[in-house]
């Protein structure tokens, strides 16, 4: 199963994508501006998805949106957790916040405000806000079922899926407050798409995760080299908190981020990074000046 959001006449829609990829099935929801979240937590109630509304459409007829448009609440993200990564920023200074073997992994938080669409443009903030802008290309868990202190051996049974993101970051913003958060939850900080794939059609635990920048390719790893697995992120995010239908889990990103460079490549004004995932897609976005920069 793989689920959707789009804009198509004037309205939102969420439905279900054919298996070839090339068509899309809407479904009647009375308010898809929250895109296939309320089919994730009917699936997890229990229920059959809602019956189709209207004939299939092309994909190349309508804007993909997010596939969770407004996530129910901040995405829980894993930093650090590919070897090379953390490797790569071994000499820069991230380098006392490394995991290490046997240790916890390194969880923080971005505002589901930083979600836009799979093309959608990323607007910088501006020099008075951050000068060293980065991309992230990562594999996001979608939970399919809710639950507290879920033990690894039984989390993937609480998986609906997976999507693609890019983990936008403001480097500088980052290490001037000592947290991740701010540096991580500028607006439009976390492109995804293009739609969710449900783990009956994908075993995400080994597959190529890919980057580019202005089509050269920077990084290029696979889930598999992951420090902590997909299992062991779930089982840390819900030890004593529900996580519920809906929530998502930035899995981590691979060496060849802008930072690892000597010197540094930080996105500009005009760039445009690919994030590709073998099983899911693609996504592209465009990196603009925000009106508010341009004015200033």
């Amino acid at each position: 199963m793989r689920l959707a959001c789009w804009s198509w006449g004037g309205r939102h829609h969420a439905g279900v994508v054919s298996p070839c990829g090339r068509e899309l099935t809407p479904l009647a929801l009375a308010d898809a501006s929250r895109g296939a979240l309320p089919l994730i937590q009917a699936l997890s109630r229990g229920e059959g998805l809602p019956p189709a509304v209207g004939p299939r459409i092309p994909v190349e007829a309508v804007t993909l949106r997010a596939p969770l448009p407004r996530p129910l609440r901040s995405l829980f993200c894993a930093g650090r957790n590919y070897r090379e990564h953390a490797a790569e920023l071994a000499d820069t200074v991230f380098r006392e916040q490394l995991p290490e073997r046997d240790a916890w992994p390194i969880v923080f938080t971005k505002l589901p405000e930083t979600v836009v669409g799979p093309y959608d443009d990323v607007r910088l903030p501006g020099r008075q806000a951050s000068e060293q802008i980065d991309y992230e290309s990562e594999l996001a868990v979608i939970i399919g079922r809710g639950g507290r202190d879920i033990p690894r051996s039984r989390a993937l049974e609480h998986v609906f899926g997976w999507t693609v993101v890019n983990d936008v970051s403001a480097r500088d913003v980052q290490v001037r407050h000592q947290q991740w958060e701010l540096g991580k939850s500028f607006d439009s900080f976390c492109p995804m798409g293009p739609w969710i794939v449900g783990i009956d059609a994908l075993d995400a635990r080994d597959t190529r995760v890919r980057g580019w920048v202005n089509g050269e390719l920077r990084q290029d790893g696979r889930t598999k080299d992951m420090i902590f697995d997909i299992a062991t992120l779930i089982e840390t995010c819900s030890r004593g908190i529900t996580l519920l239908p809906g929530d998502v889990i930035a899995t981590g990103t691979p060496s060849g981020v802008g930072m690892g460079f000597k010197p540094p490549r930080w996105l500009k004004e005009g760039d445009v990074v690919r994030v590709e995932i073998d099983g899911i897609g693609a996504i592209e976005n465009r990196f603009t000046a925000s009106p508010a920069a341009a004015e200033g």
